[in-house]
């Protein structure tokens, strides 16, 4: 039987467990893994049958995505085939641990009214949760690459619109590609 162990933080256990454990519930019956979570040092024990261990590690994520910031709406994404997450940690990313410096790049992460997330989840494809000292994102292979790229960029001190002239860039060249994909596919209804 596979077990991993994820650690959450204090202040999102309430949201993993969920009201009246409806979260924590829906997770088990989702990904058909057992869920043992210890309130006290936030240590979350996920273990399923041998037969599926990818449930196990599909539940571990979706842990790790909600201890992240993430709503279980938006972690439970990672059910879908090829979806992953990704994790930043700011202070590796740019080298700078003091909390005012931290707090100024996560605010260049966020934007003014949450503008600069929501503009890079709408050129990435991906789903973005900026927590602590982290910058988490859900998305495709793909869509992966090119947010955390486009998070990179602007951690290091990129001007946001070079950064989503990037995205809108990558992004229109990866629908060429589909699309160029697409039409050189044989035609089998002859």
């Amino acid at each position: 039987m596979p077990v991993l162990y994820a650690r959450v933080p204090e202040d999102r256990l309430g949201v993993l467990i969920g009201p009246g454990g409806r979260t924590k519930r829906d997770l088990a019956i989702r990904t058909g893994t057992d869920i043992e979570i210890d309130t006290n040092d936030g240590e979350v024990r996920l273990s399923g049958p041998d037969s599926d261990p990818m449930g196990v590690l599909k539940a571990r994520d979706i842990v790790l995505a909600i201890g992240r910031g993430f709503s279980p709406e938006r972690a439970f994404r990672l059910l879908k085939e090829n979806t992953f997450l990704g994790i930043l940690d700011v202070k590796f990313t740019t080298g700078h641990r003091e909390k005012a410096a931290l707090r100024r790049i996560r605010a260049r992460a966020i934007g003014t009214h949450g503008q600069a997330r929501s503009r890079i989840e709408e050129l990435s494809g991906c789903s973005m949760s900026v927590y602590g000292s982290t910058v988490a994102l859900i998305g495709e292979e793909e869509q992966l690459e090119r947010a955390t790229h486009a998070v990179e960029l602007l951690l290091k001190g990129s001007e946001h619109s070079t950064v989503f002239h990037y995205l809108a860039r990558a992004r229109r060249e990866a629908a060429l590609e589909d699309a160029t994909r697409g039409s050189a596919a044989p035609d089998f209804e002859a």
